[in-house]
């Protein structure tokens, strides 16, 4: 039985169409054997209908002057090339020697077969006698094949030139295409507009232009946004670290509540590793500062701090090997975990939150309802509101750290019931498989 997934990352290895530059090249050597095999047939057709209508004369012309000269020297009438024959019967008689397919056509001219073989037939009378020429037009007909052979070949050879031809030609015009593409990939400071291009190649290298200007300007914008944010964050943090820490140092501090002065201090830790990473995402992209981090450790302390206030705390099904590690920024790995694991805890209830590791794929199934289909395609979007409730910031940041951090992430229905989280860290995984 299948499961319906969603994936945060796009397909590693999507179908790559042709190159304009090939397309360009095959178009012109389909248009130019198009326009010859139209050319071909029309001129093929015109040919054919015209050598009938020579034969057809020159039948005519030969019968009449068989005839004339018959009534002077017989011996003379007959044509002189073996592909014609004459025949002559006398008025009454039976006309032996005279094929049946040829001594029944009345007088005209015919187009006739024998076989496979073509005859053209040109059928006289006077008051003497009947006259009969047939012409075996084989010849003609194995001429005509030569030329249809001739000019497909000739059809053929072209449209390989032309295809040759179209593609460097469509080299030339592509290469500056290509330049702007390789200086796009390439540098950031480099202007995407040259001297010298065409006006449709302008058009777009300025709008590319103009699109990365406001990228990079967005992108400072939000760098200096995050760097002033953790910057403001820091003091009240550090004032509340250093206030927890008097409390926790007081002799008369009950222990209960040297306890929760000991999670302030805990938490604001955590915010503040967390902060200085995020601010570092934000600033680099990707994180800097790796570390082998052990998944089962880390999964079972994060779980004892999301459910130390729950009585019962539901259970935790942990099938994670010792032996697994991941290099990775400890705080981001945190914070995509203690994500995975919250986002389970608040559908499953009281029932068990199952933790998988296959391959290198981290599993983490709820025992709740699962997603809808309508769900799966918006799980890690911010503040998407589904039948499920709001997804708020949670997933949405877990998607953010996977994917700087190279990792995949996608979410399914299990087949046992409820939804399941898959991270895939890849290579980051440094556990054998």
């Amino acid at each position: 039985m299948d499961s319906a997934t969603s994936s945060s990352s796009p397909d590693p290895s999507p179908r790559r169409a042709h190159s304009m530059r090939f397309r360009v090249a095959v178009s012109l050597a389909a248009l130019a054997l198009l326009a010859i095999v139209v050319q071909s047939i029309v001129m093929f057709r015109l040919l054919d209908r015209k050598e009938e209508e020579f034969i057809d004369q020159q039948l005519s012309e030969q019968i009449e002057h068989s005839m004339a000269l018959w009534q002077k020297s017989p011996d003379a009438a007959f044509p002189n090339t073996p592909s014609m024959w004459l025949y002559r019967v006398g008025k009454g008689e039976a006309g032996q020697g005279v094929p049946p397919f040829l001594a029944r056509l009345p007088v005209g001219n015919h187009e006739t077969y024998l076989g496979s073989k073509e005859y053209h037939v040109a059928v006289r009378e006077d008051d003497k006698a009947r006259y009969i020429l047939a012409y075996d037009v084989e010849d003609h007909e194995s001429r005509l094949d030569s030329l249809i052979a001739i000019n497909l070949s000739a059809a053929i050879g072209l449209a390989l030139f032309t295809l040759l031809a179209g593609y460097l030609v469509a080299g030339r015009l592509t290469r500056q295409l290509e330049s702007l593409a390789g200086r796009l990939d390439a540098s950031e400071s480099q202007s995407l507009v040259e001297p010298g291009m065409s006006d449709e190649l302008l058009a777009v290298a300025s709008t590319l232009e103009r699109y990365r200007l406001r990228q990079a300007a967005a992108i400072e914008r939000e760098r200096a946004f995050a760097a002033n944010l953790s910057h403001e964050l820091r003091t009240p943090l550090t004032g509340i670290r250093t206030d927890a820490e008097l409390m926790a140092g007081l002799p008369a501090m009950p222990a209960l509540a040297q306890r929760r002065a000991q999670r302030i201090i805990a938490s604001v830790d955590r915010i503040t590793r967390l902060s200085s990473s995020l601010l570092l995402l934000a600033r680099e992209g990707t994180p800097q500062a790796t570390e082998t981090v052990a998944l089962r450790a880390l999964l079972e302390s994060l779980w004892q701090e999301l459910t130390v206030e729950l009585t019962p705390a539901p259970p935790l099904v942990l099938a994670v090997p010792e032996a697994v590690a991941v290099q990775a920024d400890p705080a981001l790995l945190a914070l995509v975990l203690r994500n995975l694991l919250d986002n389970a805890l608040r559908y499953s209830g009281t029932g068990p939150v199952h933790c998988l590791f296959v391959d290198t794929r981290l599993i983490v199934r709820d025992a709740g309802p699962g997603f809808t289909d309508a769900d799966l395609g918006r799980v890690f979007d911010r503040f998407y509101v589904g039948e499920r409730g709001m997804h708020g910031l949670g997933l949405a940041l877990v998607r953010h750290a996977c994917e700087a951090s190279g990792w995949r992430v996608s979410a399914a229905n299990a087949v046992e019931g409820g939804g399941e989280l898959t991270v895939d860290f890849g290579a980051a995984c440094l556990a054998p498989t």
